[in-house]
C-alpha cells in the first residue's frame, strides 16, 4: 500500500542535463520528421542548418526516471500506468543547451478501492543559464492497486489540466501521421529504458503481442500534428499541450489527429488560440490520446 505521506514530502535531487543538436534530431527522427526529404517543414528539425526544436522534447529532459520503485514508498510498481501529461511551454528549446529540473509531489489521491491511487507530480524546467522557466511539466501516474489507502470515501478528485473534448461536430483540421515500427526502439534512448517497449518477451508476460510505444512518444506525434497543422510549422508558437493517455499504440499504427477550434473557452490571453484534440488509430477504431487540450499563439 502507498505510503501518502512519504510521497507528499518526498525530496527530489535536482536534476541537470545538457542537449546537443543530436539529441533534438534523433528526438524528431524519433517522431517520423524527414519522411519527406523535400518539406521544408519536416527538414527544419531534422538537420542542423538553422534547425528547429520539437517543444515536447522537454518531456524527456531532466527526467528522475522510475522513482517509484523506492520501497519506502509502498507502490505495486506492476501496476503503474501514466494516464495524463500536460506541459505549458514557456520558452522555445535552443538547438543545443543546459537544463535544471525541479520536481515534487503535489498530490496524492485516494480513488477507492479497487480504482486505484492518483498521484500527481510537477517539474519545473529551467534554462540552466539563464535561470528562465522553460516549461511546467504536469503528470498524474495512476496506482492501479493502491486505492483505498486512506481507509475513508475516495475525496473529489483534483481539479487537472485537462478539458473535456467537443462534441462530435466535424474536425477544423485532420492529420494522419504514421508511426515508425521502430519507433519505440528510438524514443526509449532518450529516458524510458522499460523492457515493455523494446523485449518482445516482457510484452507478451504484460498481454501484448509485442511491444508497445511510449505514451509520451504519442504526444509527441500529437505535438507534431498541431505543429504542421495549426502553426505552419513554427514550433515557437506552441503554448501548451495536455491529454489523457486511453489506449496503448503499437509501433508502426497510423494515428489520426482531429483538431478543434475551442470556441466555448476562449484563450485568457490575447493572441492564443486553444484547441480540443483526439488522437485515434482508424484501424483498430481505437481512441488513445483523449480530452486533450492545446493552446498556440495567433501571429
Amino acid at each position: 500500500m502507498i505510503n501518502a505521506q512519504a510521497l507528499l514530502a518526498r525530496p527530489f535531487p535536482i536534476l541537470k542535463q545538457a542537449y546537443t543538436e543530436k539529441d533534438a534530431i534523433l528526438y524528431a527522427l524519433s517522431l517520423g520528421y524527414g519522411s519527406d526529404p523535400v518539406d521544408v517543414q519536416q527538414i527544419q528539425y531534422v538537420y542542423e542548418k538553422n534547425l528547429r526544436v520539437v517543444p515536447s522534447l522537454v518531456a524527456v529532459m531532466c527526467s528522475p526516471g522510475f522513482w517509484l520503485a523506492d520501497p519506502s514508498l509502498g507502490a505495486n510498481t506492476a501496476m503503474i500506468v501514466h494516464a495524463e501529461h500536460a506541459i505549458q511551454f514557456l520558452k522555445p528549446l535552443a538547438p543545443a543547451g543546459h537544463l535544471r529540473g525541479e520536481m515534487s509531489v503535489v498530490d496524492v489521491i485516494d480513488r477507492g478501492v479497487g480504482k486505484g491511487a492518483m498521484i500527481v507530480s510537477e517539474r519545473l524546467i529551467m534554462d540552466d543559464e539563464s535561470n528562465q522557466l522553460v516549461a511546467r511539466i504536469v503528470q498524474h501516474t495512476l496506482c492501479r492497486g493502491d486505492g483505498g489507502f486512506s481507509g475513508v470515501e475516495p475525496a473529489p478528485r483534483s481539479e487537472t489540466l485537462i478539458a473535456k473534448v467537443a462534441g462530435e461536430a466535424p474536425a477544423d483540421w485532420v492529420v494522419d501521421l504514421p508511426t515508425l515500427p521502430q519507433a519505440a526502439l528510438l524514443y526509449r534512448l532518450f529516458a524510458d529504458l522499460n523492457p515493455l517497449h523494446a523485449d518482445p518477451v516482457v510484452a507478451h508476460q504484460a498481454g501484448f503481442d509485442r511491444p508497445i510505444l511510449h505514451g509520451l512518444c504519442t504526444y509527441g506525434v500529437v505535438c507534431r500534428a498541431v505543429i504542421q497543422a495549426c502553426m505552419g510549422g513554427d514550433a515557437s508558437r506552441m503554448r501548451s499541450l495536455a491529454g489523457k493517455f486511453t489506449a496503448p499504440v503499437m509501433p508502426g499504427d497510423n494515428l489520426r489527429i482531429e483538431i478543434w477550434k475551442d470556441t466555448q473557452n476562449p484563450a485568457q490571453t490575447a493572441g492564443q488560440q486553444n484547441l480540443k484534440i483526439r488522437c485515434s488509430v482508424p484501424e483498430r477504431q481505437s481512441v488513445v490520446f483523449s480530452n486533450a487540450t492545446a493552446s498556440v499563439s495567433v501571429p
